[in-house]
């Protein structure tokens, strides 16, 4: 945060934050508009602050899986994901590429939603699998409800990606939803 503000130094400011909101992971799951809206935090600081809560969660996801780790558990991928999801505000859909030997190549989102729902179809994620020449792929999107339960058109989703793979031959290994620290695994209940 760099400086405090008239009557409050540094230290003092980031004393109250915590204070406040009780945590880091409460503080980091706040807005751009509730930081300003802090007596003391300015569009900078909230700005500052924001980028590093989001390294925080990136660093915490970086146990690089890419090329190194066969992906034999939705465990793996969960744990990844979870760090950058959980706190996520909006439902994010991604594709998992991976080759021959069940490592990642690479992932990539494919489409933002709103609250509770997003727009996907098939031809948006097999556009990125086959450029990647990926022999599989792994589905992920969260649930910022915080309930890892799939909904109807989830399930729906799902099928219809997994259909549409069988015909150009990247198979669908998993559809994993993460909802805060939780996650649901389509291959795990047997959906897959």
């Amino acid at each position: 945060m760099r400086t405090g503000t008239k009557g409050c130094n540094v230290v003092e400011l980031a004393q109250k934050l915590l204070l406040d909101y009780e945590n880091l992971e409460n503080l980091a799951c706040l807005s751009f508009e509730t930081l300003v809206s802090v007596n003391g935090i300015g569009n900078d600081k909230a700005a500052t602050l924001i980028a590093a809560f989001e390294l925080g969660r990136r660093s915490l996801s970086q146990k690089s899986l890419f090329g190194k780790t066969t992906i034999n558990s939705p465990d793996l991928i969960a744990n990844y994901f979870i760090p950058l999801l959980k706190d996520e505000k909006q439902e994010n859909f991604y594709v998992i590429n991976l080759n021959g030997a069940n490592k990642i190549i690479n992932y990539k989102l494919i489409t933002r939603g709103i609250v509770n729902s997003v727009l996907i179809h098939a031809r948006e994620v097999y556009k990125y699998s086959i450029e990647s020449n990926a022999v599989s792929i792994i589905l992920l999107h969260n649930h910022p409800s915080g309930n890892e339960n799939p909904s109807e058109e989830d399930i729906k989703v799902t099928k219809s990606i997994e259909n549409a793979g069988k015909i150009i031959g990247i198979k669908l290994l998993d559809h994993i939803i993460i909802a805060g620290n939780n996650y649901y695994s389509f291959l795990d209940k047997k959906i897959i």
